[in-house]
């Protein structure tokens, strides 16, 4: 049980995140209006992604000093639960976009930048298969793996913020402040972030798992 005790703090904080945001009390504010329920998923799963790319930039770089190719293997899922947090993230995006904005994927400097972080992490993928020598493979794309990180964080947090965006926090439009978030939303959203984490974590340690029984069956 001592190792299982965040998986079950993981569901009983999505089950409270899920409840709240769909039956939560939240404040009016004008063009939000409901649509601000959407801060409860789109923003955590985009913390999360980023948490589990810096961890997996982590491994990549572990893998460089080591050698070890688990290392390696733990990188690239840690990479790939983190791509399908993006989708998540940029589909739960482009409807709150739809909504406050008019069209689900406006041309926005945030959300360029965003595409082609995400193409990045892709053909990183990409990359991969691309090797048969194994050594090969997980050396190089280590590389990629850091230098990708290091150019997607500047690419989605500093970019949008030297020129006019309709994104919170980016190009003078402030982000959510006191007037739109509310105590009692902000005890939802602390803990979202959270929970989507270890959510993040536990669906790359299943994965990780996985990879590591098939590599056993074929030894």
């Amino acid at each position: 049980m001592k190792n299982t005790w965040w998986k079950a703090l993981a569901v009983l904080i999505l089950t409270y995140v899920i409840l709240q945001g769909l039956l939560g009390v939240v404040p009016r504010q004008p063009i939000l209006n409901e649509s601000i329920r959407n801060v409860y998923f789109h923003v955590p799963l985009w913390f999360g992604m980023i948490i589990l790319l810096l961890t997996s930039a982590i491994y990549s770089i572990r893998y460089l000093r080591s050698g070890r190719f688990d290392d390696d293997l733990v990188a690239v899922e840690f990479a790939n639960t983190a791509i399908l947090f993006g989708v998540l993230g940029c589909a739960t995006g482009a409807l709150w976009a739809n909504f406050t904005w008019g069209e689900p994927w406006p041309n926005d400097p945030k959300l360029n930048s965003v595409a082609v972080g995400m193409l990045m992490y892709l053909a990183y993928l990409i990359l991969r298969g691309s090797f048969d020598d194994e050594q090969r493979r997980a050396r190089i794309s280590a590389v990629y793996n850091i230098f990708a990180f290091a150019v997607f964080i500047p690419l989605i947090f500093i970019v949008p913020r030297l020129t006019d965006s309709l994104h919170p926090g980016n190009g003078g439009n402030p982000a959510f402040g006191k007037y739109d978030m509310d105590n009692h939303m902000r005890m939802v959203f602390y803990p979202a972030i959270i929970g989507f984490t270890l959510l993040g974590v536990w669906i790359t340690e299943l994965r990780v798992r996985l990879r590591r029984l098939k590599a056993a069956l074929e030894e």
